[in-house]
């Protein structure tokens, strides 16, 4: 039995002189737990050797992509007879032997332990070899790591964090320079700066004319058009500034040349970072541009880590304190972040930002996991598809106008009209008068009735005036609860009496000036 083993710098083939010691697993190691053992039972037939670190992992990619080297098709041609077994480690390399060569390949737990006591006493099997073994075990270990990871100096993500915030702190260093440069030759020359909005323009055209009365005399047209090179001319004439020294021109002058030194590396700085990012992520620079794509790989902290948030974070990266301060006070949380400055968000309409930068944010998601994991042949196509269908929604909903807020119950109600049907009475509908009434009006005659008899029993006997008087000034009289209960039982006894009686008894109760209603109307219903 032969038995292909592989090491960095190249293929190997052992013979094994006894192949009934593999028929018992567990005491393989024992007949190669040390070296002198296994050159005993090992036997080198053949060696090739790679001839450079590009070779092996060369070889060593195309096993495992399925694919049979060159080198090892002229070994094994070279070694192996197809009546011989051959013992391979990998069982998916030995189908790929029996498949293109149709050798008969072994793979099973017995070889494994094979392969291990091989691998344990490597350099004493191959001791003629050692020196370059040493030598190309640590370049074929780097340069097989770099393959795998698919190493590629332009897929960098750093320089584009590093370019990008220096992108930033040169505009910060170069609106600070370019104020501080208005506002000192302001003194001089105030006209120029309401003239000239450039800054770039500006700087020269100081560091060109120096003093205002030199305008007339300096020629501007590689810097303006002819217009405004005649109306800064005019204006340095009738200039109301005030005279400044030659020190202070040389000053003015060096910050002129610093902004200009300042806006032309500013400029290649941006190339330079259009270009690595159209290297590094093309579809997302298709989706937000290179600044925006820039800022948020840098914000995220590397492409990788972009490519793992989902797209409701992409959306609102950059917006962190709006965010946490919307959920702290329960309020409605920000629809976008640095995404906000992206040429399809600022295009569309205030009421349709916020569906334009959800659609924009999963499309970016998309691009740039695309970015990150797809291979290096993948080009910006699925960021030029993206963008048209995004270019195409922005279109149909800029034309079709904002939504109508559908009226869920609304509390307002119609305006009231005056009907001029008018409906008749149903007497029919009413019900019966109940019997409770008529006894009501009975009650009612009878005590209208008494009054009227009490009335002109009093009338017949009229009192003088003078008691009249005397009666109205005399304060009324509390009734006595003891009093009221002698003439109740007094009134109990006299049920019996003749009725003439009785009524002489009111009338002398009355002449009295007793006014008990109660025993009053009791002799007089008796």
């Amino acid at each position: 039995m032969l038995i292909l083993f592989e090491v960095a710098a190249g293929y190997a083939v052992f013979k094994l002189n006894n192949e009934k010691k593999l028929k018992n697993v567990d005491n393989i190691w024992e007949e190669f737990n040390t070296a002198e053992k296994a050159q005993e039972n090992l036997q080198l037939v053949s060696f090739k050797k790679f001839k450079t670190t590009a070779g092996a992992v060369e070889a060593a990619s195309e096993i495992t992509e399925g694919k049979l080297s060159k080198t090892l098709k002229k070994l094994l041609k070279s070694s192996v007879d197809e009546t011989e077994k051959l013992a391979v480690g990998d069982a998916k390399l030995g189908n790929l032997i029996k498949e293109k060569l149709s050798l008969n390949c072994v793979h099973d737990s017995s070889i494994n332990e094979l392969m291990r006591g091989v691998r344990a006493h490597i350099e004493d099997l191959l001791a003629e070899h050692k020196e370059e073994m040493n030598a190309m075990n640590l370049a074929v270990a780097h340069s097989l790591a770099r393959y795998k990871v698919k190493f590629n100096p332009e897929k960098i993500d750093t320089m584009i964090v590093q370019a990008v915030s220096l992108l930033d702190d040169l505009d910060k260093e170069l609106n600070n320079y370019v104020m501080r440069t208005r506002e000192w030759y302001g003194w001089h020359f105030p006209e120029l700066g309401k003239t000239i909005q450039d800054h770039q323009a500006y700087a020269k055209i100081v560091k060109a004319v120096g003093m205002r009365q030199n305008c007339i005399n300096t020629d501007l047209s590689s810097i303006l058009p002819e217009e405004l090179e005649e109306k800064v001319k005019e204006d340095a004439e009738i200039s109301m500034g005030t005279d400044i020294s030659d020190i202070d021109l040389i000053h003015i002058k060096g910050l002129c040349e610093q902004v200009i030194e300042l806006s032309q590396y500013r400029a290649q700085l941006f190339d330079y970072l259009k270009n690595r990012m159209t290297a590094l992520a093309p579809n997302l620079t298709v989706l937000l541009g290179e600044l925006v794509g820039a800022r948020l790989i840098s914000h995220a902290g590397s492409l990788v880590s972009l490519a793992k948030a989902p797209a409701s974070t992409i959306q609102i990266l950059g917006a962190e304190k709006a965010l946490f301060r919307a959920l702290k006070t329960k309020k409605d949380t920000p629809k976008y972040g640095l995404i906000y400055h992206a040429q399809l968000i600022t295009q569309a309409p205030p009421k349709v930002k916020g569906k334009m930068a959800r659609k924009l944010a999963a499309k970016c998601s998309l691009a740039t996991r695309i970015d990150a994991l797809s291979d290096e042949t993948a080009n910006n196509e699925i960021g030029i598809e993206c963008r048209a269908a995004l270019e195409n929604v922005l279109r149909t909903e800029s034309e079709r106008g904002p939504s109508k807020k559908q009226n869920f119950g609304s509390h307002r109600h119609d305006k009231y009209e005056f009907k001029s049907e008018t409906y008749e009475y149903d007497a029919a509908a009413d019900t019966p008068a109940s019997r409770k009434h008529k006894r009501f009006e009975d009650n009612e005659e009878s005590t209208n009735a008494i009054k009227k008899m009490k009335i002109e029993e009093v009338g017949e006997e009229e009192e003088p005036e003078k008691k009249r008087r005397r009666r109205r000034r005399r304060p009324r009289k509390r009734s006595n609860p003891m009093r009221n209960e002698a003439l109740g039982d007094e009134s109990d006894n006299l049920c019996c009496c003749d009725s003439n009686f009785l009524l002489s008894k009111v009338a002398v109760m009355v002449l009295l000036g007793d006014r008990n209603s109660e025993l009053c109307m009791f002799f007089l219903l008796i």
